[in-house]
């Protein structure tokens, strides 16, 4: 067993609760920009006092309309200024904020919003509003239900809330905004649900005061007010997602929103952010793309030698030389020719990002620091309201998750499952007592992931316990190592490991719908779809390359001898990724049983 623990940074307030931020913001930093949000195409800035206004406005909405001190209040939407507005809204109302995907389906919205109980509902478009029409009359104590985006602005949840609140005195406001304490919940966020219902993991202020107090004075460079800015693209209704939220408020800097990343480097160019927080998903993107872009100018090759120089110098970074003079002097003519330029798509102003949600991967890590751009990758849980670990900006580890959030322990136990114990944990999951001690039990949260710590207290994770992969020989294979590394092919979509039982490892490979279209084309390809490529041997060829590299961080008991390209995609819609984007194993495995067996018999 071995455990490493760091001493707090931030003190959580005894007493108090999240909307203390807003209020101390508007008194202290009244004319600094905390929002920037979109108005007609424009980036425009929301001030401290006037968010605090607009907070107060709606919540004396939600108070004349009858939600009260602990009520349940469900949130439906993209990622949007109202989301953040109404969630102080309904802290400052004395009511808990319960998430929901606005991807769920209705049968997800009824489960959320009947096991919490909600009271009200805040939706953002006609189809969600439908959604939780639809199951109604299943939800015998929802009173409201809100839309913010309707035909007139006047109609808008935001625009009936003021009014309704018309009436309501300051005080009263004031008074609800202060009755929760620290140990009261903020927040039911439902979990992903891999592998059955849903969990509603209850997430106290004092959790987020633990969790995003320590991350901002650890990381206090990054969180400059009235200098740094951060740009939201991940859903709200993850609790990665309310960690990007909330932590620019406690600081402040500012924040803008995103609710659509089919646009992310537009957004980018135009807010130009100084710290991006996203998933390994957005920047492999990044790379694969400017990749791809370079081949199609026929300055492949040129992007080929940039990237291996930008990563040979992050390399040498950790060293004691340092980079040699001939890496400094290639590393600076490519500076000029490719760094500079895959800097200004990420908005030309950034720092740092903090990458969460799923392995990154070394070499990327590495690419990225290399081109002047620091990715701190970090570990987390709902259940540990986010971030758990994260690599300090001053002692990157990269390969690593990082070191505990300040005051909180991470302990490996004796079967390698990393457990945790700090003040930013959850509190119990709603309405379940069985599972809250079985994941709580003897005072640690047990994760149920596989890792390690070396000696420094830097935490790396292996795998997940119920994953673990057992073939006929007696192997224990953790699929998650090699399923990442395969992932960050250009032309994967998703990878799913199988072989338990069975005499080797195999994989399912889907392919990434918008690479293939590209790939197609600079192969003199006429079919362009994952189904009509599927058995074309150059594709195959290139997907080999893929596992290869994915076998190469794994022995060879533990690597993928045989895949099967799949023609069609694991989506949240055919009920194969959760809202998170997370594999539901069993429906995979289920619904492609003969795709594993052919694997095994072809």
């Amino acid at each position: 067993m071995r455990e490493f623990s760091l001493p707090a940074l931030y003190e959580v307030p005894a007493d108090g609760n999240l909307t203390d931020i807003v209020r101390r913001n508007a008194a202290q930093h009244p004319d600094v920009a905390v929002i920037g949000r979109k108005v007609n195409g424009t980036w425009t800035d929301v001030s401290a006092k006037d968010f605090l206004s607009e907070v107060h406005a709606a919540a004396k909405g939600l108070i004349a309309s009858g939600v009260g001190p602990g009520d349940r209040v469900g949130l439906m939407s993209r990622t949007r200024y109202e989301w953040t507005l109404l969630d102080f809204a309904i802290w400052s109302a004395g009511a808990v904020t319960v998430p929901v995907y606005e991807t769920s389906s209705p049968e997800q919205v009824q489960w959320i919003l009947g096991d919490s109980g909600a009271v009200a509902c805040l939706v953002e478009l006609d189809v969600h509003a439908k959604a939780v029409e639809s199951v109604r009359d299943r939800l015998p104590g929802l009173a409201h239900v809100w839309q913010i985006e309707t035909d007139s602005p006047e109609t808008g949840a935001i625009a009936e809330l003021g009014r309704a609140g018309a009436d309501v005195a300051d005080g009263t406001v004031e008074e609800r905004g202060s009755l929760a304490k620290a140990d009261d919940p903020a927040t039911i966020v439902y979990t992903s649900g891999t592998t059955g219902r849903p969990k509603g993991c209850v997430l106290t202020h004092r959790s987020f005061f633990a969790e995003c107090g320590n991350i901002v004075e650890r990381l206090r460079p990054l969180f400059r007010t009235g200098e740094c800015s951060v740009l939201l693209f991940l859903p709200l209704a993850h609790v990665f997602g309310r960690l990007v939220q909330v932590a620019p408020m406690m600081a402040p800097i500012k924040l803008g929103h995103v609710p659509d990343i089919k646009n992310l480097t537009d957004e980018l160019a135009s807010f130009r952010p100084t710290l991006i927080l996203g998933v390994p998903r957005v920047f492999e993107k990044v790379y694969n793309s400017a990749r791809a872009k370079a081949q199609a100018d026929g300055k492949g090759k040129i992007f080929d030698k940039a990237a291996d120089t930008a990563i040979a110098y992050s390399r040498a970074l950790d060293t004691p030389p340092g980079p040699s003079l001939g890496l400094r002097l290639k590393y600076k003519t490519f500076d000029k020719l490719v760094y500079s330029k895959l800097r200004a798509v990420l908005g030309g102003r950034g720092e740092a990002a903090i990458s969460g949600g799923a392995p990154l991967g070394e070499r990327l890590g590495h690419f990225f620091r290399g081109i002047g751009f620091t990715v701190l990758e970090g570990y987390g849980l709902t259940e540990s309201c986010a971030a758990t670990t994260f690599n300090p900006h001053d002692r990157q580890k990269i390969g690593t998750v990082g070191q505990p959030l300040p005051g909180s322990v991470v302990r490996i136990a004796d079967d390698g499952e990393v457990l945790l114990h700090g003040e930013h944990l959850f509190k119990e999951y709603w309405n379940n007592p069985g599972a809250t001690e079985e994941a709580l039990s003897d005072g640690w949260f047990h994760t149920g992931d596989i890792g390690t710590l070396d000696e420094d207290g830097y935490l790396a994770i292996t795998g997940r316990k119920k994953e673990i992969i057992v073939t006929a020989g007696g192997k224990n294979v953790a699929p998650a190592v090699i399923e990442d590394r395969i992932r960050a092919h250009a032309l994967v979509a998703e990878c799913m490991v199988v072989g338990d039982g069975r005499p080797f490892v195999g994989a399912l490979v889907t392919l990434d719908e918008e690479f293939i279209v590209r790939w197609a084309e600079d192969h003199g390809k006429s079919a362009k779809t994952a189904a009509d490529l599927r058995d074309d041997t150059e594709l195959l060829a290139a997907i080999q390359q893929a596992v290869e590299d994915g076998n190469a961080a794994v022995s060879k008991a533990e690597s993928v001898r045989k895949f099967r390209v799949l023609g069609a995609q694991f989506t949240e819609e055919s009920g194969h990724l959760t809202p998170s984007l997370k594999l539901k194993r069993n429906v995979v495995a289920k619904d492609y049983a003969d795709e594993i067996e052919a694997l095994y018999t072809s």
